[in-house]
């Protein structure tokens, strides 16, 4: 029961029934809040009749875009659609443009855009459509009814599919499909131009990948480079992939020339290490050549000198041979050091001779022999400029002197040989200053007894000191041998050692035995070391004899690498590649370095053949390094004249390109040189091509000048219309500067001017003869009263009347004015009617024929004579439609006397014919 309460006494926009909620809502007020708020409520209304009552009542355009964005409906989209178009309602114009441009759903927009009352709102309703939406912005573009909002819809259509459909559907706006024509064109252009540019950037990625592969030349830095500037000159951006690729390319060309950079380091190295060894050899030379001057030029030559020289003389033998198995010195250093290795040979085999007799002169100086000294001092051949030892020099003393009693010795010579024993003594001689000591004491009992008196004290003195040394060289020479037995007798008995520690450790010791001489000699020591040393010799002998062989096969394999370089040498070959040459030198170094050791006694010798053969193979290596580099100079000469010449910039660019393939085939000059030449005729290929460069910019920016000046003339004529014949010297003007701007760049967009001004020039010619024929037509006109009174004195003179001439306008003149006599002088002696009609009707289907109008079935005949007869007068040469008309309507005006029933039956379809000449094309 409460239902039905509530359904009785409820409000009409409530009911049940859709009927009566429509007659409710188009009885509530919009004005009254509750009104307002039934009509809302009703708006979203289930039923159609009942929303579309209810939108009726409303014009808040807020009210209605808020139920449209929550309960969207189809009348309520009408409703809108009303309202902003200004088809209902009073919303002012800038409040519907706000609402249209806060508006989302595309086709309200597009409903709008169509039937708004205002071109404001239609702009802002197109400006409210998505860019996406392509198809709404050609239908605005095609269907709008205001020019400016189809032309701003279609400037909002970009891409190409778009642009082909409104070309092809504006049909109602030419501007439209001529900017969408433009812009496709231009997209297509621009499409291309981009093809283009991303051929050429594949093409330059393409060859700096094949660069970055290639192996160094001297063109590789310069190539890299150019590549380089022409991928920067590219104005589009490259994509990811690109960009990687150029990067990667860029990586392998750097890693190329960094490689070639370190192979150039590392010949700096080998050269610096080269004047190095020289320098260390020079230095060691030097000083050998200044101890072997010390010698000479000392006072007495000992033993310690002599180990001293011949130390010196190994180490620099070492030196030198291990620096000559890298870098073989010049010829100046070994001259040196062959004379240096001759002096230190002689003072060697004088010593020798000295030692081998140094025994036998003590004991002639002892026993005061001065014949055996005389025979032993030849014998010994010591050199003058070379200083005696103390024994050849006491020896060299008594020899000088003469015959003497042998109980009166020479105070002053013994007081002498008592101070060099005290010398001896200092300096730790034990040898000769026991032997000394001796002579001394067999001696001082031949003295005068002062003099003996005077020198015992000190002699005795001396004695002591040579005890005391004698003690002391036992009491350190005793545990050393000990210890030196002991260590000698442990290594023979070890077996862990390596041979060649063995024979290392083993050197050691003999040398270290040997060097303690006869202080403290025991015998049975000595025995004991020997058999020692004699048990590692033995076990030695088979490594030893191993490495021996190994020696030998180190020899006659560098024996064999001379032979091999000293045949290459003998008949080297005159186009010889520096490059091979130099590869072959390394190469031998590095054979000659793993060919060793070699045997002590024939290192030098094989040593210093090596080195011959080394300085000749360099020398080799020098001469053809030097013939490139004077064939580079006369590239370098070619390529500077190739510069100052006046040949085309493209011809001087093919040939800069050719000189620079046989730089490549050359090979390498001297180092440093090298480089130089490459700067300097880099330089030129540079500057070559740089004037090849930009000759091409000058021709491309004239190129592009001549386009736009093209460009400027097509568009300055194709808005231009003539207006009378006289304007055919504008026409002939443009025609002359066309003329002049040819011939245009080669390309699609020249082509496309060459036909787009054709086009115009055709249609501009055509209009000018079309106006010709309409001021002939003018003319005629013109000359009407002329032709009226010729016709009234045409029917006078054939009524009967005396003929009468009619009198010509001063204006009137030329062809016209002969006519003009013709006529008055056909009207004194007329031809035949007959032929008169003929004439006429023949010059009628004339105009006809020029006019395009069709003629009449009898006419035929007349029509294919006078074809024929315009064919065959137009052989020699084809006249103008318009000289054609004036010519017929000379003769037309000449033609007479004519009766008035045939002019008059005549004159209508002349004035047809005429009215139809004088219609001109649209501009």
């Amino acid at each position: 029961m409460s239902g039905w309460f509530r359904q009785l006494f409820a409000p009409r926009w409530q009911h049940p029934d859709a009927e009566r909620r429509q007659q409710a809502a188009s009885q509530l007020d919009p004005l009254q809040q509750e009104g307002r708020d039934a009509l809302e409520r009703l708006a979203r209304d289930d039923d159609a009749r009942v929303r579309q009552a209810a939108l009726s009542r409303l014009d808040d355009i807020d009210l209605l875009v808020t139920l449209f964005d929550t309960h969207p409906s189809p009348e309520l989209r009408a409703r809108l659609a009303a309202l902003l178009v200004g088809a209902a309602g009073n919303t002012p114009l800038d409040r519907r443009v706000d609402h249209v441009a806060q508006l989302g759903d595309q086709q309200l927009l597009q409903e709008i855009a169509l039937h708004g009352d205002n071109q404001q709102l239609r702009l802002a309703a197109v400006a409210a459509l998505h860019d996406d939406d392509e198809d709404a912005l050609i239908v605005q573009a095609c269907e709008n009814g205001i020019a400016a909002v189809r032309h701003a819809a279609a400037a909002r259509v970009t891409s190409e599919t778009g642009l082909q459909q409104l070309s092809r559907r504006a049909r109602r706006d030419k501007q439209v499909a001529r900017l969408a024509r433009e812009r496709l064109n231009a997209m297509r252009a621009d499409a291309a131009q981009q093809a283009e540019a991303e051929a050429e950037r594949e093409r330059i990625l393409s060859a700096l990948e094949q660069h970055g592969h290639h192996a160094w030349e001297p063109l590789y830095a310069g190539r890299y480079r150019h590549l380089q500037r022409e991928w920067e000159a590219l104005k589009d951006l490259p994509s990811a992939e690109q960009e990687r690729r150029y990067q990667d390319a860029c990586l392998l060309c750097r890693k190329t020339l960094t490689d070639h950079d370190a192979q150039q380091h590392v010949h700096a190295a080998l050269d610096q290490r080269r004047e190095d060894a020289d320098q260390t050899r020079e230095g060691l030379l030097e000083a050998l050549e200044e101890t072997l001057e010390g010698l000479r030029r000392g006072e007495h030559l000992a033993a310690q000198d002599i180990d001293s020289l011949r130390a010196q003389k190994r180490l620099l033998a070492t030196r030198w041979q291990a620096l000559s198995d890298h870098h073989a010195p010049d010829d100046t250093l070994r001259q040196r050091y062959d004379h240096a290795l001759e002096e230190y040979d002689r003072i060697g085999h004088a010593w020798e001779r000295f030692r081998a007799r140094a025994a036998e002169l003590d004991q002639a100086l002892t026993a005061c022999d001065r014949q055996a000294l005389q025979t032993l001092l030849t014998a010994c051949a010591w050199p003058d400029d070379l200083p005696p030892t103390s024994l050849l020099a006491r020896a060299q003393r008594i020899a000088e002197q003469q015959q003497a009693p042998r109980n009166a010795p020479d105070p002053a010579q013994f007081q002498r040989e008592v101070d060099e024993l005290g010398v001896l003594l200092e300096r730790g001689a034990f040898k000769s200053a026991s032997r000394l000591h001796q002579r001394l004491r067999q001696r001082l009992e031949q003295l005068p007894d002062d003099t003996r008196r005077q020198h015992r004290p000190t002699l005795k003195r001396l004695g002591a000191q040579l005890a005391e040394l004698r003690d002391w060289r036992g009491f350190v020479a005793g545990p050393k041998r000990d210890q030196l037995c002991q260590a000698i007798a442990e290594l023979a008995e070890d077996t862990q050692l390596s041979e060649a520690a063995l024979d290392r450790r083993h050197r050691q010791l003999v040398k270290e035995w040997a060097s303690l001489g006869d202080a403290a000699a025991d015998r049975e020591l000595s025995t004991h070391f020997r058999a020692c040393s004699d048990r590692i010799h033995q076990r030695l002998a088979p490594w030893r004899a191993s490495l021996d062989a190994e020696r030998q096969r180190n020899l006659e394999s560098r024996e064999a690498l001379c032979e091999q370089l000293e045949a290459l040498l003998d008949k080297p070959d005159p186009a010889a590649d520096p490059d091979a040459l130099r590869d072959i030198r390394d190469r031998a170094r590095e054979q000659w370095r793993r060919y060793s050791p070699v045997p002590r006694d024939r290192a030098e010798a094989i040593g210093r053949r090596f080195g011959r053969v080394r300085h000749g193979l360099q020398a080799l290596i020098d001469q053809r390094a030097q013939a490139i580099a004077a064939a580079k100079r006369e590239l370098i000469d070619a390529a500077q004249a190739l510069l100052d010449g006046d040949q085309p910039s493209q011809r001087r660019a093919d040939q800069a390109k050719h000189l620079q393939q046989r730089w490549r085939a050359l090979g390498r000059a001297p180092k440093g040189e090298e480089q130089t030449l490459w700067r300097e005729f880099r330089d030129i290929c540079d500057r070559i091509f740089a004037s090849r460069e930009a000759e091409r910019h000058d021709r491309a920016q004239r190129a592009q000048r001549q386009l736009d000046a093209m460009q400027a003339l097509i568009d300055r004529l194709d808005g231009w219309q003539p207006t009378s014949t006289a304007d055919a010297t504008t026409l002939d003007t443009a025609i002359a500067e066309a003329e002049a701007l040819e011939p245009l760049p080669a390309g699609r967009r020249s082509d496309g001017m060459r036909r787009r001004w054709s086009g115009i020039v055709r249609a501009r010619r055509e209009r000018l003869a079309r106006l010709a024929v309409s001021e002939e037509v003018s003319r005629w006109q013109s000359l009407q009263p002329l032709l009226n009174a010729h016709l009234a004195a045409d029917a006078a003179a054939l009524d009967g009347q005396p003929a009468a001439d009619v009198a010509a306008d001063d204006s009137l003149g030329g062809d016209l004015l002969s006519a003009h006599r013709l006529r008055n002088a056909r009207r004194r002696e007329p031809p035949p009617a007959s032929d008169i009609e003929e004439s006429l009707a023949r010059l009628r289907v004339h105009l006809a024929l020029l006019a395009g109008s069709r003629v009449g079935q009898q006419d035929d005949p007349l029509r294919l004579a006078i074809q024929v007869e315009r064919l065959n007068e137009g052989l020699g040469r084809e006249m103008s439609k318009a000289e054609e008309l004036h010519e017929v309507l000379r003769e037309l005006f000449a033609t007479g006397p004519v009766a008035s029933e045939l002019w008059q039956r005549e004159a209508q379809e002349l004035d047809a014919i005429f009215t139809q000449l004088l219609r001109l094309p649209p501009p």
